[in-house]
């Protein structure tokens, strides 16, 4: 992705840190190693994405579809659509909790060291 704002010079004066290159970044985008890291990201992202999607869907479609399943009392006023929405949220702070382990254990540490590199380079 191109902008139209020159990189931050090198030397810079205001004592911040010199940015790596254009080009140092183009390398690294190229390179084995962030391909191993986009490959760990996706490998968890996208099959869970996939899933959640396919359980968001069919709670949807047995609301609309299957109403009386969907209304089967289970204990007092609790019916199955109740529980169902219910388990969206809870899927979805899993989701949310698991990918955090994940990128901290596998994710991070890859980053981390590719951050360093580049601005030991730079």
């Amino acid at each position: 992705m191109a902008t139209d704002v020159p990189p931050p010079s090198k030397g810079g004066s205001d004592g911040a840190r010199a940015m790596p290159s254009t080009e140092a970044f183009l390398e690294v985008q190229e390179s084995p190693e962030f391909g191993e890291l986009r490959r760990a990201h996706r490998s968890f992202a996208f099959p869970l994405t996939i899933a959640f999607i396919t359980w968001y869907l069919l709670y949807v479609l047995l609301s609309n579809y299957a109403g009386g399943f969907m209304g089967t009392k289970l204990f007092g006023n609790i019916n199955v659509a109740f529980v169902f929405g219910i388990l969206q949220f809870v899927t979805t702070f899993l989701i949310a909790w698991l990918y955090s382990r994940h990128a901290a254990a596998k994710l991070d540490p890859k980053a981390e060291a590719i951050k360093s590199r580049m601005e030991a380079e730079a």
